[in-house]
């Protein structure tokens, strides 16, 4: 099973959501990592605070509210999409884009109240643009969803 990394949740941030926007496109209702904690060349921390004001909420399952996976899956590929536009100058010219998921596993729900918690590690070596990373949610210290994803950095025109 995957341990959860060590990190502390109230450290200042490597990434807090002024400067999240300054990368991602994304933006609210659908900018979906509230700050990153921790990253290197190999691994990625992020954070976002699941709150009952979520718009989708409202429509899924509203009498007892569940995150949808789909979304776990975003906000996971956009804290990806953070860690290997890290690295590019001038990260706000370019945007990564899915081209695969595999092997995801939901082993719990994410319902309001809940802090998740995303790492990301490299599975290989940046070629040729495409990035293929191994991401786990976490909260607590409970593993609430993994999976392999795999993204293009596309420069934008």
């Amino acid at each position: 099973m995957i341990k959860h990394p060590p990190f502390d949740i109230y450290a200042e941030p490597v990434y807090n959501i002024n400067q999240i926007k300054k990368i991602l496109p994304h933006r609210p209702p659908f900018l979906l990592v509230d700050k990153i904690l921790e990253i290197s060349g190999e691994h990625i921390i992020g954070l976002k605070n699941v709150t009952i004001n979520e718009p989708f909420f409202v429509g899924h399952f509203p009498d007892e509210p569940i995150m949808p996976g789909v979304l776990q899956i975003e906000a996971l590929a956009q804290t990806g999409g953070i860690f290997v536009l890290n690295d590019i100058p001038d990260p706000e010219k370019y945007s990564t884009y899915f081209l695969k998921v595999n092997n995801v596993r939901f082993r719990s729900k994410v319902v309001p109240g809940d802090t998740m918690v995303f790492s990301l590690e490299l599975i290989s070596p940046v070629k040729r643009g495409i990035c293929q990373m191994y991401g786990s949610i976490f909260v607590g210290d409970k593993l609430v969803m993994e999976g392999e994803l795999v993204a293009q950095i596309v420069k934008n025109k």
